[in-house]
């Protein structure tokens, strides 16, 4: 059930939100949308619920004031949602992201062993870093002729 209560007066909407149906950041970030369109106060409600007053910047007619309500639930329901995502997919966010950190293997790591077969098995040569395939004083010398250009 809805739970809106309109005060057209004070040029503001109240909304009673169930934190069983829509957690705290979601109600956080819908929130945070509606900051440019209007003021926003967040406060315990009747029975737990969170109380969303919405307040607006400009004065609102009574189908503006429901409009914005409309709005912030359709937000809501959106923030809500992408929340749920979110949750779903972080342990897939972890294995990417320290897959990438393990891959850039720094001085301080372990190598991974994976990784090192596969640079072995490089047929092209394309992993070889630069003074292992050409040699130290090739780099000496391409240096020199780069800075020794006429351009």
């Amino acid at each position: 059930m809805i739970n809106n209560k309109v005060i057209q007066k004070e040029n503001k909407i109240t909304i009673l939100i169930d934190p069983s149906l829509y957690s705290l950041e979601a109600i956080y970030s819908a929130a945070y949308v509606f900051i440019d369109k209007a003021y926003l106060f967040l406060e315990k409600g009747f029975k737990n619920q969170i109380a969303v007053s919405i307040k607006g910047k400009e004065k609102l007619t009574l189908k503006e004031l429901k409009d914005l309500s409309g709005e912030f639930h359709n937000e809501l329901l959106n923030c809500a949602l992408r929340d749920k995502i979110s949750k779903n997919n972080q342990k897939i966010r972890e294995y990417i992201i320290g897959r990438a950190l393990m891959s850039a293997e720094g001085e301080n790591m372990p190598p991974i062993k994976k990784e090192r077969e596969v640079w072995k098995k490089d047929t092209l040569g394309i992993a070889i870093p630069w003074e292992e395939k050409y040699g130290k004083e090739t780099t000496k010398k391409q240096k020199g002729d780069l800075h020794s250009s006429p351009y």
